[in-house]
């Protein structure tokens, strides 16, 4: 079994530090897993078979018509669509990229099992635009949508961009254009840089494939602006390593939701403080909170995320303005703080 933290003995071989002679591990540093198996069972039952459907603010979702208008206000602007939990529209450098799109009812392998959306996306997947880059960060159902991928028009011109492992997923599904890349590497895409970088997670999709592909984070550059997607992770020291590396960064969009029980959700999902954390070791200038607000799948009260999130973002420094939470379907130009440095200053980590 693939360890959860880098105190693996020292290689004897070359490959990097993450790779095992069975998949993947996290970086150096990473929290460690707690083995408490009666209690992983009776979360599961309670959380991913008796789902709650809660009441939604008026305002959460925003109506089709308003999606769409906000998007046409937005055309030719580099600009940012919530779709709801991780999945994003993002136009950055003339492309379209769709990123991370669970849009289907169920993050399940079998339609009415498992965990289901209380709340529709911003755009359902005929109403996409024309996609010119598809971006998924691991495999794990609510972020590696099947039923989404494969109800995608136009796959032969996508240019797919995946971690390590999830080429053929694309591939048999009739993409063209696939690229596979580990943490550290890019791909230019005719004026769009992508980066794949270290996240802490894991992956899965059945019961004997844990771990065999990568789950990572991405960076997205054009000439002028530079975000920042965490994809799932848990929080730990890698993030001070990318800040320093890769930062500062325009606009940070990461995970702020299903971090309880802390215990069991510590290693895989950072909660609202560690989210501001993460923003400040990046060097973001934004910050956006995602990965909330649309499927039950962890213990925390549904809203509680932004309320913690918008606690801990005003205690670091980041104002309203700095600090994201969008309605579902919402689309924002994106800042342009990090790298021209015209109108916000970078928040700095202590």
């Amino acid at each position: 079994m693939p360890v959860d933290s880098g105190t693996q003995p020292p290689r004897r071989d070359r490959r990097p530090y993450h790779h095992t002679s069975l998949g993947f591990c996290n970086p150096p540093g990473s929290p460690q897993r707690e083995k408490r198996p009666s209690r992983a069972l009776k979360f599961i039952w309670r959380q991913r078979m008796h789902v709650i459907r809660p009441e939604l603010p008026t305002d959460h979702v925003l109506p089709l018509a308003t999606v769409q208008a906000g998007l046409a206000a937005h055309a030719g602007v580099e600009a940012v669509t919530w779709l709801g939990h991780a999945a994003f529209l993002l136009t950055l450098a003339g492309k379209t990229v769709l990123i991370d799109p669970f849009l289907s009812e169920y993050a399940s392998p079998i339609a009415g099992v498992g965990p289901r959306r209380f709340a529709p996306p911003g755009l359902p997947v005929e109403k996409l635009p024309k996609i010119d880059v598809l971006i998924v960060s691991h495999n794990h159902y609510d972020h590696l949508d099947a039923r989404t991928i494969e109800a995608l028009p136009y796959k032969r011109r996508i240019q797919v961009v995946v971690p390590l492992g999830l080429g053929r997923f694309f591939r048999t599904r009739g993409f063209r254009h696939v690229t596979e890349l580990d943490w550290h590497q890019a791909r230019d895409l005719g004026g769009l840089n992508v980066t794949c970088v270290p996240a802490i997670h894991r992956s899965a999709r059945g019961l004997h494939d844990r771990n065999r592909t990568l789950w990572a984070g991405f960076i997205l550059e054009s000439a002028e602006r530079r975000v920042y997607f965490g994809g799932d992770t848990g929080y730990g020291t890698i993030f001070q390593e990318t800040g320093r590396r890769y930062g500062p960064f325009d606009l940070a969009l990461l995970g702020i939701g299903c971090y309880a029980p802390r215990a069991a959700m510590h290693m895989n999902h950072a909660d609202p403080e560690e989210a501001i954390q993460i923003a400040l070791d990046l060097g973001a200038s934004h910050v956006m909170g995602m990965h909330w607000g649309t499927i039950i799948m962890t213990e925390e009260p549904v809203f509680e995320p932004p309320e913690r999130f918008r606690a801990a973002a005003d205690a670091a420094g980041y104002g309203p303005d700095q600090a994201w939470l969008l309605h579902i379907g919402e689309t924002r130009a994106v800042p342009h703080g990090a790298i021209a440095g015209q109108s916000d200053t970078v928040v700095k980590a202590a």
